[in-house]
């Protein structure tokens, strides 16, 4: 069976940003923010962007083009079968997210559609109680589930490479007019001063909790940890900078994701709407009933829901072909019936978590981050301590001199420090949800033995370190 690959480089970047590009920026990037400090998160956010998120994606293209194969078949044959389990961990982490991500993006269209009728406009709270859960999101689930399944069947270059091309631009350019006229508001100013100014006392009383927070979103919003860009990446066909793609794969979901904060904070600030307030529902609650007090309220509601639908399709496709190229790539079957069995898996579990509040809850908030971080720390150490010098190898070709000159540093970082880092963080929300009291002297600690024992068992001859 013939591979399917990418037509184009800007078909890959495109498609890969567009996987980053989701939920992540546009719904739990704002929310968490509001939560957690404003700028004081941003900072945090932006420098685990930087140190963890970007050496972690180009981990991943690392091993997805060297393999060419989906993410539980990469780790068979790039060392053997005893590793094949690994790859589920990424492949669950998919799973979970998708599970949960479906239901959110029937609540996007639902409201899409409420915005041209004002239906939600008089009491927004309300509106969005009554919507969340139950057979109405049950059905705009299954909605959402079915374009999705609609792109990914028509395959890498005339379904998902074609449609990201055209969403992906298509979110830039209505964020940006969005942010545009949020600007003009009377009151915006006050909505910059709590995305952009720094409270340094807030930052230093709540380190660890801002800490857990920002390296989740960072994981979550560049799709990291899930197996995507493994998955994306084994369909590269040519020899390209790794290093440079995933520089911009990054540098365009951030710049993103930050265009979403200032569209959002200036409103709320603007309409005397507290930050946070609604958690998950911030979104639907907070930012939705400001629409019906602004001029023109049902088109800019249409514009920011329909720029949310996109990019929600956009990452839902991308986690919905990590499973189904694990069957078509490992079992042969065909992607026809790959996506109909996998789809009809969503059906089921997206159904359970749009019945069940609760079981929503798990899986967004919990599951999701323990799970992302997980599989990106098991993809950190496979790249340093048992590819080693061939992940060195993948990652030069096609880089510049730049490029390779990192390419030693970046192999150290992901070897150890990455792993301990993504290690104390996942020990750090565990012992939070669990209510279990911890220094975080202690953590560390326990985060780089824990580390240190994975190392003794999976280095190989062929490590650099």
């Amino acid at each position: 069976m013939t591979r399917a690959s990418w037509r184009t480089r800007i078909g890959f970047i495109l498609a890969a940003v567009g996987s980053a590009v989701g939920l992540g920026n546009v719904w739990r990037f704002p929310w968490l923010t509001a939560e957690n400090g404003g700028a004081a998160f941003l900072v945090l956010y932006l420098a685990v962007i930087v140190l963890v998120g970007v050496p972690g994606l180009l981990g991943e293209l690392v091993i997805g083009r060297r393999a060419r194969t989906s993410t539980v078949g990469a780790f068979e044959a790039l060392a053997g079968r005893n590793w094949r389990a690994l790859g589920a961990v990424p492949l669950l982490a998919s799973v979970v997210v998708l599970s949960f991500y479906t239901v959110v993006g029937g609540w996007i269209v639902r409201y899409l559609v409420g915005s041209a009728t004002g239906a939600y406009f008089d009491a927004p709270a309300q509106y969005f109680a009554a919507i969340d859960h139950g057979l109405g999101a049950v059905g705009f689930h299954v909605l959402f589930l079915a374009v999705t399944a609609a792109v990914v069947y028509a395959g890498v270059d005339r379904g998902i490479e074609l449609a990201t091309t055209v969403m992906v631009p298509a979110i830039v350019v209505v964020l940006v007019g969005l942010a545009a006229w949020a600007a003009t508001l009377p009151g915006a100013g006050a909505g910059y001063d709590f995305y952009l100014a720094l409270d340094v006392a807030y930052l230093r009383e709540n380190f660890l909790d801002v800490l857990a927070a920002a390296a989740g979103q960072a994981l979550f919003t560049l799709s990291v940890g899930a197996g995507v860009m493994v998955t994306y990446a084994s369909y590269l066909d040519e020899d390209r900078s790794l290093a440079a793609d995933g520089t911009i794969i990054a540098g365009l979901n951030t710049g993103i994701g930050l265009l979403a904060g200032l569209s959002i904070f200036p409103v709320l600030f603007a309409l005397d709407v507290a930050p946070g307030s609604g958690g998950p529902g911030a979104l639907f609650i907070s930012l939705a009933g400001s629409f019906a007090s602004l001029p023109y309220g049902r088109v800019i509601g249409i514009a920011f829901f329909a720029v949310i639908a996109l990019a929600a399709l956009s990452s839902a496709i991308s986690l919905l072909e990590v499973p189904v190229a694990f069957l078509v790539d490992e079992y042969g079957v065909s992607r026809g019936r790959s996506t109909a069995l996998v789809g009809s898996g969503f059906l089921a579990t997206g159904t359970v978590a749009a019945l069940s509040p609760s079981a929503f809850a798990l899986l967004a908030d919990t599951i999701a981050n323990l799970a992302l971080t997980a599989g990106l720390v098991g993809f950190l150490l496979f790249d340093g301590w048992v590819l080693g010098r061939d992940a060195l190898e993948e990652y030069e070709l096609g880089a510049g001199r730049l490029a390779r000159l990192a390419g030693t540093p970046w192999l150290y970082a992901v070897a150890f420090v990455l792993p301990v880092f993504l290690t104390f963080t996942f020990l750090s929300a565990v012992t939070t949800t669990a209510g279990v009291p911890v220094e975080g002297t202690t953590l560390a600690a326990l985060a780089a033995a824990a580390v240190i024992a994975c190392i003794v068992v999976l280095r190989r001859p062929s490590s650099v370190l």
